[in-house]
């Protein structure tokens, strides 16, 4: 993974130094909210409806044991003992005392992390692949290619107030693990009829109010030019994008506006003017960055089967790895939705001890999934079984995968300022009622948001449930047939909405529905596509 120089690590420290003032001057009122807002905001740092909430970035997900046993620390020392993994690969701090923010920044930065534009109307984190540099599927690892944008991308000047927030995601297969079809530009990479390495890059998708699947404005462009590409993209934004309307200073709205190919048309002629400022990275200094993502020193030879004879252990391997590339390894998604259990939180001990086993059997690797959970990229055949028992002791060893119970949900009215209805409890309902049958049910992905921000991605969901404000009171709005894969599609509304027992109990009914008219082998969303939302509806509404 990639490792701070001195310049790295010098703008971390000094943006630390230079908030820890701003911090100082706001509690002793020579700043107002009003002037201090923009600035805390510009280091993660939101007030919720209870405490501030802090926002840490894990860039493209990635991070190692000693990152994610400083997040166990700050966890226990500045919150309330947890911590909140995010679609957005990062992970988010919700009970922050505003006078103790600068020592939780310091804190990050002796492990070379920060929340740096993790906020604001900028290039947010870049997301990309759980499964980067160890999936069979890949053309080549996204990651230096992330990186390389990261490093672009921050602090960069004429793009730090753009016209609303922006955010990128990078995946290198055909399987589309990161949901590049829903972000304001998408990066896949590929290779062309001659070998090359390049990328298909899609512009204007989103979710929110408007949600949008991005279209392909640019089939191929070659590695030595992306960067000069994404900021052609980036100049028509900030050029025409809205400034004066919230709602739609999306790029997404100006994409749909001008039609994809006038905005592609005018991308191409940026592209020519920017291609001659020598923005892309020299040669050597993409080597440089491939040298921090070097695959590390897999064993030869290594067995490639293990004793399942143990019904849990096999359930748990068969729901929990991924085929990796290297004989004798495996993919392990650690799942942090126990059923009942609130998505994506993690306690301080837990993440300690994933810390503990990424540095025993993951050659220290750790990687954030955008579904909220983690994943250890590299582990042996042989070392599954003891990673199972540890996973087991620590209550992270639910085999639920891509199934029911394992559903994403923002931390809604609980404690999120924007939201309209509670996201968790409903969570934890629906969790508790389809796991008794969420092997028959097999996948199904159940997304949950408690606003029209859409943070709980509720439009990509197989089954997607909106919390909406009725008249002072929270309903629920119920969506089927969305998908963030490389099949996207967007949810659509069912009927009418519900109170949350009710919404529960819909769901329910949907997917008795669908065991009804599943054919053999069929998914949940292979059913919907294919007789349409009227079974459905019927069951449901009566």
């Amino acid at each position: 993974m990639y490792l701070y120089d001195e310049i790295d690590q010098a703008i971390v420290d000094a943006r630390v130094d230079e908030f820890r003032d701003q911090v100082k001057r706001r509690l002793s009122g020579e700043l107002d909210e009003d002037h201090f807002k923009p600035l805390r905001l510009k280091n993660g740092l939101y007030l919720q409806l209870h405490a501030y909430m802090l926002r840490v970035a894990i860039p493209y997900g990635t991070l190692n044991g000693r990152q994610m046993r400083k997040l166990g620390d700050i966890a226990r020392r500045f919150d309330r003992g947890y911590g909140h993994f995010t679609t957005r690969q990062n992970l988010q701090y919700n009970w922050i005392r505003l006078e103790e923010a600068p020592d939780i920044l310091a804190e990050l930065a002796t492990v070379e992390m920060h929340a740096i534009q993790t906020s604001g109307n900028c290039i947010r984190n870049i997301s990309s692949d759980q499964y980067a540099g160890a999936a069979a599927d890949e053309v080549d690892d996204p990651r230096p290619w992330a990186e390389l944008l990261r490093q672009w991308s921050t602090f960069h000047p004429e793009f730090s107030y753009l016209p609303r927030k922006f955010k990128i995601a990078v995946v290198a297969s055909e399987q589309d693990r990161a949901a590049v079809q829903l972000h304001d530009i998408g990066l896949q990479l590929r290779r062309d009829e001659a070998g090359e390495l390049g990328f298909r890059v899609f512009v204007g998708g989103g979710m929110g109010r408007t949600p949008i699947v991005a279209p392909v404005i640019r089939d191929f462009v070659g590695v030595a030019d992306y960067l000069s590409y994404c900021e052609a993209a980036l100049r028509v934004y900030n050029r025409y994008g809205r400034r004066d309307n919230i709602y739609k200073a999306r790029i997404k709205i100006l994409v749909h506006e001008l039609g994809a190919d006038e905005f592609a048309r005018q991308v191409e002629a940026e592209f020519a003017l920017v291609k001659t400022l020598g923005v892309d990275a020299p040669a050597a200094e993409v080597e440089r960055i491939r040298g921090f993502f070097a695959p590390p020193p897999f064993e030869a030879g290594l067995a490639e089967t293990i004793e399942l004879s143990e019904p849990d252990f096999a359930r748990w391997v068969e729901r929990q790895t991924h085929p990796h590339k290297a004989p004798g390894y495996a993919i392990v998604n650690i799942s942090l939705k126990p059923a009942g259990g609130i998505p994506g939180d993690a306690s301080a001990e837990q993440m300690e001890l994933v810390a503990d086993l990424a540095e025993r059997f993951s050659f220290d690797e750790i990687r954030v999934t955008h579904a909220q959970n983690l994943v250890l990229p590299h582990v042996r055949l042989l070392d599954l079984r003891a990673v199972w028992e540890a996973l087991r002791g620590a209550g992270l060893a639910s085999a639920n995968l891509d199934l029911a119970s394992d559903i994403i949900a923002c931390p809604g009215l609980d404690y999120c300022a924007l939201a309209n209805a509670r996201s968790i409890p409903l969570a934890q309902k629906i969790a508790e009622l389809l796991a008794p049958q969420e092997a028959e049910l097999g996948e199904l992905k159940i997304k949950i948001s408690g606003c029209i921000n859409a943070c709980g991605h509720h439009h990509a969901g197989h089954i997607g449930v909106l919390g909406v404000d009725r008249k002072g009171v929270e309903n629920y709005q119920l969506l089927l047939g969305g998908s963030g894969a490389e099949d996207a599609s967007l949810a659509q509304i069912l009927g009418p909405g519900f109170d949350e027992d009710g919404v529960v109990a819909a769901v329910g009914k949907v997917t008795d529905a669908y065991l009804t008219e599943r054919l053999d082998g069929e998914r949940f969303l292979d059913t919907y596509r294919r007789v349409g939302a009227k079974p459905f509806k019927e069951a449901v509404y009566g």
